[in-house]
């Protein structure tokens, strides 16, 4: 028992030192338990087959899905549209998004869905992530006190109670104090909490597109003779293809995109044809995207009996027309040892090895407005592609140089298609299963991330790079941990002793004793190894008292969701560490106030809503 006691001291020691990433130390941890003999081989890896780190990792993919089929880009624009310029009110926004979505969500699923959406939302409004991510992961603890299914510790402490022969909770009935709590969270987090957050700077900023796009069009003359026209119902166009009239050749005009204005998909024919070919049909009332010079563009549409479509703002005309879910762009500089050095291409070329168009092209910092040119090194340019392509052109051609972060511009597009229906449906369909509990949550959160990764959301290999890999092995980590704590009978020596000692004085103070134990254990082992020691515990003490179980089984519930002041406490805390550059302190210098808070709160209401 000592042993076990100098490893828990040293273990936390480390995590508060910071010297080592958190995965490392739980690593450590773990080993020694291993070493020391306090637990066996497949006990000191049991936390690696564990459910719950196989559902952690299934729900970063799930987070990732709604990240890149731009729901976070969707929604980061509402919440920032709802917050105008008050970050105080954008806090509350993004919490109370996080406390009613745990309600019916698991945790860690309402955080990894909700995190890149509140990354994003912070850079755009101009404060840091690390003012936002915490009260977002505090929040969602809180409101998984809300159902009966929101958090792991509510069902164990209504199921203790169903096994000894009381009435178990009613599904919302945890929400007469999860409301209240949840509420008071909210305005501690916008008149404490925001005062005391860190301002810590991390790499982590999104693309803000409309800033790329102008700084393009300044620098590539990108939306010169750049022009939509309308195919007018007696414009010879109509039912031919593209390869007949020879418009490159003959006009000196590109076709860069075509839009239907009668698509039918049950015929094959998209709404967009993003990259037209030789062999495209044309139709009546189809809006063709081209780029050519003014006059090139007036006989064009005398010709061919074509209206001129007005502009939108540069920006906007670019990113609505050019920039979607399936296409992006992306800027290059060419090295000295590229192929292409030395090549002739004109604007509007396809690169066809890639499937990508060249757009633009500067040298020494002056746009190039000649039709064709001949490749210098140091040339840039700015390519339209799917954004596979653009990805497989990055991986592949290490002779040219791939300017700022085409994955992150992907994940900020506002458009949706028809995969960001799928990535949303597998997120409602994992609420389905877990609140008809149809089958276990981990088993309901793989279901969803392979509906995502299978239709192809997101490819396989941004699946992975899209999970915190060192919150899922810190996790794995420390769960062997919570077993040594029960395996040596620490726990349970602490715990007798507590409710002995306590019992004797008045059923509040050892009300307040539970929740102080409960909290004490919460922060450093999982929340559902708290609530399974303490369920039996607290009962004990109140038929011992011949008081009623019912107020102490809540207070365990809610005490074992209190996990503040470390960020090894619950998962959702060690999902934020990275991406908000928390350190061990921040936890509790911020967190530490709020358990105080709920402490005083459950004291008080609790024996009010469920009498002794």
């Amino acid at each position: 028992m000592y042993l076990m006691l100098f490893i828990l001291v040293v273990t936390i020691s480390l995590f508060v030192w910071g010297k080592f990433t958190p995965d490392i130390v739980a690593l450590i941890s773990m080993i020694s338990l291993y070493l020391t003999g306090i637990l066996t081989p497949s006990e000191t890896l049991s936390g690696f087959s564990n459910p719950t780190v196989i559902m952690i990792a299934a729900l970063f993919i799930i987070g990732e899905g709604i990240s890149q089929t731009g729901w976070t880009a969707v929604a980061g624009k509402k919440f920032i549209e709802w917050a105008g310029k008050s970050v105080p009110k954008l806090l509350v926004i993004v919490s109370l998004g996080a406390g009613v979505l745990s309600g019916f969500v698991s945790n860690t699923g309402t955080v990894a869905t909700l995190m890149p959406l509140t990354i994003s939302s912070a850079w755009s409004i101009g404060t840091l992530p690390s003012k936002m991510l915490m009260p977002v992961a505090f929040g969602s603890n809180t409101g998984g006190l809300l159902t009966l299914t929101g958090t792991p510790p509510n069902i164990i402490a209504s199921n203790a109670l169903v096994e000894n022969g009381f009435e178990g909770f009613s599904f919302f009935e945890f929400a007469l104090i999860g409301l209240p709590l949840l509420i008071i969270a909210l305005i501690y987090f916008r008149y404490v909490a925001y005062k005391i957050l860190p301002k810590n700077k991390t790499n982590n900023k999104p693309v803000n597109i409309e800033s790329t796009l102008h700084n393009w069009i300044k620098a590539y003359q990108v939306n010169d003779a750049y022009y939509r026209l309308r195919i007018r119902s007696v414009s010879p166009l109509i039912d031919t293809k593209l390869k007949k009239w020879k418009l490159e050749k003959n006009y000196n005009v590109s076709v860069i995109r075509l839009k239907r204005r009668h698509p039918n998909m049950l015929k094959g024919i998209p709404q967009y044809e993003e990259f037209p070919d030789l062999n495209t049909n044309l139709k009546y009332h189809d809006i063709i995207t081209v780029k050519g010079d003014t006059e090139a563009i007036n006989k064009l549409m005398i010709e061919f009996s074509l209206g001129l479509l007005p502009l939108e703002p540069e920006t906007d005309e670019l990113k609505n027309n050019l920039i979607n879910q399936e296409v992006g762009m992306v800027e290059v500089i060419v090295n000295p040892n590229s192929i292409f050095v030395g090549r002739k291409y004109k604007l509007g070329d396809y690169f066809n090895r890639f499937g990508i168009q060249l757009l633009a092209a500067s040298r020494n910092n002056k746009p190039l407005t000649k039709k064709e040119f001949t490749v210098e090194a140091g040339d840039s340019f700015i390519l339209r592609g799917s954004w596979d392509s653009i990805e497989e052109l990055k991986n592949q051609h290490g002779n040219l140089v791939i300017c700022g972060s085409p994955e992150g511009m992907a994940k900020n597009v506002e458009s949706l298609n028809h995969k960001s229906y799928i990535a949303l449906g597998a997120l409602l369909l994992m609420i389905v299963f877990m609140v008809f509990k149809i089958v276990p949550g981990s088993i309901a959160a793989l279901i969803s991330a392979g509906i995502i990764l299978l239709t192809g959301c997101i490819p396989m290999a941004k699946a992975y790079k899209g999970i915190s890999w060192i919150s899922v092995v810190m996790i794995a980590a420390m769960i062997p941990m919570g077993i040594a704590l029960q395996k040596t009978g620490t726990a349970q020596v602490i715990a007798n002793a507590l409710v002995d000692y306590l019992g004797a004085i008045h059923p509040v103070v050892l009300l307040g004793g539970v929740f102080l134990l409960t909290t004490t254990f919460s922060q450093v082992i999982n929340n559902s190894a708290t609530a399974v020691l303490m369920a039996p515990i607290a009962i004990l003490a109140a038929n011992s008292l011949n008081l009623s179980p019912e107020p102490f089984m809540i207070v365990v519930a809610i005490s074992a969701s209190t996990a503040f002041l470390t960020p090894i406490g619950t998962t959702t805390n060690a999902m934020v560490m990275t991406s908000g550059g928390y350190k061990f302190m921040d936890y509790l210098k911020v967190g530490a106030p709020l358990l105080l808070i709920f402490l005083i709160i459950s004291m008080l209401l609790v024996p009010v809503i469920w009498p002794f």
